[in-house]
């Protein structure tokens, strides 16, 4: 778990103040407070600018971070298994849900931000080499022989469920039945050479050199751009829009809803767009975005773009329908399924 200090001068001021008998309400309160934030690993390097960002507020100054980042299944499952937490922020709803059937999140948490508890946005995109040597630019061209596939497991990956979702809508989507859709992520499972547990361990197996494309967050390639990686990405023509939900938990502290409050705040959503993440509140700043293709215009609109809501049903249908691992007496889901019958990412 990592510790982020930001206002540390000011804490310290204000903390002696209370030593000495004083106080100033809220603000007093939040010097030396420590907000724990869990999170999927996409989000580590976008959050430092946030933290930073937030501390230069009234309501941030003198407050700590402890971070904690991994596949996002997994993230949310140490919660639940008793894992501190006063801020989830996760790939998927399903992984905020489990935390409200355990009781460690408000029933009611998407009242909790003006933006239905999505606090970072993005669309599936394609991570090429430099120059796009394969000349991959739509969904068919995955599927040709020999173009090789790196794409994080969905069993414990949120990015993953969104990249194959956004694969399977490629066929739904422009008029094609499920058994095409079922036809065409067998051959994409099987042109995938690894499924690597999380988002961010995908990414570094590409960077590293393994595979021809990686199925990645657009957010995910702009940070590879600007971190050097010596990359491109496409985006489609038609792919998936990706939400990503937060949370405070039932124990959370004042600091913990302010940062909370400030992460869709246009300040909080300006931080996070430099780092590749599109905003979900009007109104954001966004200016030149390094590393995006066109860093003066880095989030142009695809042709088509389907939404989790609108296509599968929100994630509460799409998760079984899907990604359901056959307990309970219900079916295997669509892509476990396929994931067995390949023997791609089953128990990985």
């Amino acid at each position: 778990m990592k510790i982020i200090k930001l206002g540390s001068v000011v804490a310290a001021g204000l903390l002696a103040l209370t030593a000495c008998g004083s106080s100033d309400g809220d603000s007093a309160a939040a010097a030396g407070s420590t907000v724990r934030v869990n999170g999927f690993s996409i989000l580590e390097q976008a959050n430092k600018a946030v933290f930073d960002d937030f501390g230069k507020t009234d309501a941030g100054k003198g407050v700590e971070f402890q971070t904690s980042y991994g596949a996002s299944g997994d993230q949310s499952r140490g919660v639940e298994s008793g894992n501190q937490a006063d801020v989830v922020h996760y790939s998927l709803e399903t992984d905020v849900t489990r935390l409200v059937k355990a009781g460690l999140v408000d029933e009611g948490w998407k009242s909790a931000t003006p933006t239905n508890g999505v606090l970072t946005s993005s669309v599936v995109v394609f991570v090429v080499r430099k120059g796009n040597p394969q000349g991959i630019k739509t969904w068919d061209d995955l599927v040709k022989p020999g173009v090789q596939i790196i794409t994080p497991n969905p069993g414990s990956s949120g990015s993953a469920r969104w990249n194959i979702l956004a694969a399977w809508a490629h066929i739904t989507g422009n008029g094609g039945s499920e058994e095409q859709a079922k036809a065409f992520l067998t051959k994409l499972l099987g042109n995938t050479i690894a499924l690597p547990g999380s988002g961010r361990e995908a990414t570094t197996a590409f960077t590293d050199g393994s595979g021809d494309v990686l199925l990645s967050y657009e957010n995910e390639a702009i940070l590879a751009k600007q971190s050097g990686a010596d990359v491109d990405y496409v985006v489609p023509d038609d792919t998936l829009k990706i939400e990503n939900p937060g949370a405070v938990t039932t124990s959370a502290s004042k600091a913990a809803k302010d940062f909370l409050a400030f992460q869709t705040s246009k300040e909080g959503q300006a931080a996070y767009a430099k780092a590749g993440f599109r905003p979900v509140v009007d109104g954001v700043d966004v200016g030149e975005v390094e590393g995006a293709n066109d860093p003066s215009d880095p989030f142009p609109t695809p042709s088509k773009l389907f939404t989790i809501d609108q296509d599968f049903g929100g994630w509460g249908v799409a998760v079984d329908k899907y990604f359901g691992d056959g307990t309970e007496g219900k079916p295997l889901g669509l892509i476990t399924a396929i994931q067995q019958a390949t023997g791609k990412g089953v128990d990985q």
